[in-house]
């Protein structure tokens, strides 16, 4: 098979929500959009996620103070970060330990804090185009500790970081007795955030999207694409069945499958599998909260209309590599030591965070390749970025912008 596009036709290659995202904005701007990913299952890392819009990660990953702390932080000594294929990411990590020196990190916190303020401000617009404003909570979250030297620690740590446009104040009375009464754990304090958001199901979102964008006249297509190609009148994508899809403009947003598409260009974008894992419970007494953080355990805890979800960790892993039952079992006896008020089965998740070694997305047009754009790399921010990495992407690509607002992202920063 081989489709022929019209010069304002573009390939959007990834259906998670930053390619859904794209693929709106870009809809809006009079461009025809065909939209492929073999996901038909929904498994994606956009809808695994906590549903939490964090425009308080204003600090990149790669920070002196992560690199610090990440002993500490080591799955064997009960903390959220795994290492399963530590040999094959090797030269990811020696990138990642470059981006953590001080003037690489501060280059990127300002240009992530600019990104952040944008985020909010962009999900409220995408959700009223979605005409479902009430997919957007802005109910802040909340960071608690299980006892004084924890929250002193805890709470040092917070005042001391960049948290962007958002605040945080020490949770109130009320809220602290609700959150103690909503488990049995014995919570001693916490703070409760200001100018963050959640997403009030991560189901509903994704049949919105998609619901939106084939209402606006896109095609969806589920081929599964292996390798890209230029022909010099635009781009060829090849599919695992042997078909090929031509388009003037291809905007690759495949997650961690980026990094193989790219390459196929001969660009090379060094991204890793950084796994999570969540368990859901749709029968549960949790009280309508916002999203709560219990730090000492590294896990956030989110009510969503269709139930209640624990999410954790931090595993960089073969993406393909089989899951890891312990970090469900570890999510489990969290659960179960906090008392939550949990019944009945539940469900199990993990997925791949695509995840750049200086923790910022790439995002930007090829000057190599004629056509070609890119936008992945997004690690725990693809939720959060997602409405605002669309507008960008699409006013670059339809000559609204000149670029420079996504200069600070751009794949090259990396060599080659």
């Amino acid at each position: 098979m081989s489709r022929t596009s019209t010069a304002s036709s573009v390939l959007v290659i990834g259906a998670g929500v930053i390619g859904h995202a794209c693929a709106l904005a870009l809809q809006r701007r009079g461009c025809d959009v065909v939209m492929t990913d073999p996901d038909q299952a929904g498994s994606a890392a956009s809808w695994g996620n906590a549903g939490h819009i964090a425009t308080e990660q204003a600090q990149p990953l790669a920070s002196p103070a992560t690199l610090r702390s990440a002993p500490g932080r080591l799955y064997a000594f009960g903390g959220p970060l795994s290492l399963r294929d530590p040999l094959s990411i090797a030269p990811w990590v020696w990138r990642y330990l470059r981006a953590c020196r001080p003037h690489t990190y501060e280059r990127g916190r300002v240009a992530l804090r600019g990104l952040l303020a944008q985020a909010l401000p962009a999900w409220r617009h995408l959700a009223q185009t979605l005409e479902q404003p009430q997919l957007l909570r802005e109910t802040g979250h909340w960071v608690c500790w299980e006892s004084a030297g924890a929250a002193a620690r805890g709470r040092a740590g917070w005042d001391g970081s960049d948290t962007g446009d958002t605040r945080f104040q020490t949770l109130a009375d009320g809220d602290l007795g609700a959150l103690r009464a909503a488990s049995s754990a014995p919570i001693h304090s916490g703070i409760a955030f200001s100018g963050t958001a959640q997403i009030a199901d991560p189901r509903r979102l994704a049949a919105a999207l998609q619901a939106r964008f084939l209402a606006d006249g896109g095609e969806r297509r589920y081929d599964r694409i292996e390798r890209l190609r230029s022909d010099g009148g635009g781009l060829v994508a090849s599919t695992a069945e042997g078909e090929t899809l031509r388009a003037q403009r291809v905007l690759v947003c495949a997650g961690v499958r980026s990094r193989a598409l790219m390459a196929s260009l001969g660009i090379h974008a060094p991204l890793v599998a950084e796994r999570g894992y969540h368990l859901q419970w749709a029968e549960h007494r949790w009280p309508d909260l916002p999203p709560v953080v219990f730090e000492d355990r590294s896990m956030i805890v989110t009510r969503f209309e269709g139930g209640l979800r624990a999410a954790g960790f931090v595993e960089y892993a073969h993406a393909d590599s089989p899951p890891d039952p312990g970090k469900w079992r570890r999510l489990r006896l969290h659960v179960a030591e906090l008392g939550l008020p949990v019944r009945g089965a539940h469900s199990r998740w993990f997925g791949a965070r695509p995840t750049l070694p200086d923790y910022l997305p790439a995002m930007g047009r090829s000057a190599r390749v004629p056509g070609l754009h890119y936008a992945f790399g997004h690690q725990h921010l693809g939720l959060t970025l997602a409405a605002i990495s669309g507008e960008l992407l699409a006013r670059s690509m339809s000559g609204e912008s000149d670029g420079t607002e996504l200069a600070a992202f751009d794949l090259d920063r990396f060599g080659g």
